[in-house]
């Protein structure tokens, strides 16, 4: 008997031990709050989902793309892939994500995400290869407290008054600057915010078009704007150009440079480090042209094509997705949710915190969101590309006009553009 005993003992602990699942996961935008947010989500399915565990891998953000790139290329083993709107295209044309429209089309999740989101997630090919689960939108970020000791209150309303302010805000000798210029680690939107705001027919589904169909780089007016962003960088410290997404934060937080462009995720990072009331967030600022042109970016998690997997990360991605777990990201990373629900359920989203945002959705006439051309196969290289140009043209070693003309080169090759 006893014999039989430690027989079925031994056959359970085979069983429970093949049972155990172990999902590897990887993160793009890491940061300390962020990777404690979603380990406190893990840890929640987990519990939920005994046997199973989920193993979070979080490069640094720079090198990240990089690294997913490196993985699934090789095919290491990793079930969850972060997938942002600018490595959508990229990942996908590899062949290693996995087409998510079968799950999407018996999920009733799909009945309640925002407006175009699905659409955006179907960027490469028609086909949904992530599942997104927040949207990012750049707006002002400004500290009060800082630019009213220059006498600079209300904050910027335009792009010359932005410089203006900047300008005033600029002591060295005291360590004081104004704006909070992104150097490096994905600075295009940066540039290209400042750079269309000189324009006023940007086409609205394509940044780098204009609604004849041309490029904007051939524009006289992009010259305009690129010289007007050097003059921005002018106010910011030198080192700036070698600046991240962290740096741009806590040269914010510690009131440095206290005009800053971001996306609601910094929102979240912001509340942990600064006291209430000391940042607030503002329309980005009009250009010359009467107009902003913002794009909205997204993020999710798609799966790779060769997880062994795939139903237990579905699952996790409909989870991460639920309306109470999507109001909890979002509210402490600080992104804005994909489900409509949580709107609704959680006014958080409705404080003073988020008014840059709210106020640019139902400003239509000063605000006209556009398009990244994210379906140009080109788009994964482009990045790079247009960072090490501008940083020649910063340090004096390029001119805007050549900078200019490489990236229009580079768009017409990869067929972008009317003749």
């Amino acid at each position: 008997m006893k014999r039989w005993i430690l027989v079925l003992i031994v056959l359970l602990s085979v069983l429970v031990f093949s049972e155990q699942v172990t999902l590897r996961m990887i993160q793009v935008f890491t940061s300390p709050l962020r990777t404690k947010v979603l380990e406190d989500i893990i840890s929640k399915f987990e519990a939920q989902n005994p046997g199973v565990k989920i193993e979070l891998i979080s490069p640094p953000y720079e090198t990240a793309y990089q690294k997913i790139y490196l993985m699934v290329s090789a095919e290491e083993p990793l079930d969850i892939v972060e997938v942002g709107d600018w490595s959508l295209s990229a990942l996908a044309s590899m062949g290693k994500l996995l087409s998510l429209e079968p799950y999407l089309a018996k999920s009733e999740l799909t009945k309640h995400l925002v407006p175009g989101v699905l659409e955006a997630a179907r960027t490469y090919k028609g086909t949904a290869y992530l599942l997104p689960n927040a949207i990012y939108v750049k707006t002002l970020f400004y500290r009060p407290d800082v630019i009213s000791k220059y006498g600079i209150t209300p904050p910027a309303r335009t792009m010359d008054e932005l410089l203006e302010h900047c300008r005033n805000l600029t002591k060295p000798e005291v360590g004081q600057y104004g704006f909070d210029f992104r150097g490096k680690g994905y600075p295009t939107a940066f540039i290209d915010l400042v750079m269309t705001s000189f324009f006023d027919d940007i086409d609205p589904n394509c940044m780098y078009l204009k609604k004849d169909g041309k490029l904007i780089f051939e524009d006289p007016r992009a010259l305009e704007g690129i010289k007007f962003y050097i003059e921005l960088f002018k106010t910011a410290p030198k080192d700036s150009i070698n600046w991240g997404f962290d740096e741009q934060v806590n040269a914010f937080a510690s009131g440095i440079t206290p005009y800053l462009f971001q996306d609601p995720d910094t929102v979240g990072l912001l509340n942990e480090i600064m006291k209430e009331g000391t940042y607030k967030t503002a329309p980005l600022p009009i250009g010359r042209g009467g107009k902003a042109y913002p794009t909205i970016g997204f993020a999710g998690w798609g799966i790779t094509s060769y997880s062994k997997h795939k139903d237990l990360a579905w699952k996790f991605l409909e989870f991460f997705n639920s309306p109470e777990v999507n109001a909890y990201w979002c509210r402490e990373y600080g992104a804005l949710p994909v489900d409509m629900r949580v709107y609704e359920i959680d006014p958080y989203f409705k404080s003073e915190t988020f008014y840059g945002w709210t106020a640019m959705f139902e400003d239509k006439e000063h605000y006209q969101f556009t398009k990244y051309p994210l379906d140009n196969e080109a788009w994964s290289e482009w990045n790079e590309l247009h960072e090490t140009t501008m940083q020649q043209v910063l340090l004096g070693k390029m001119k805007p006009e050549d900078a200019l003309k490489t990236w229009a080169e580079f768009w017409k090759k990869a067929g972008l553009g009317r003749k």
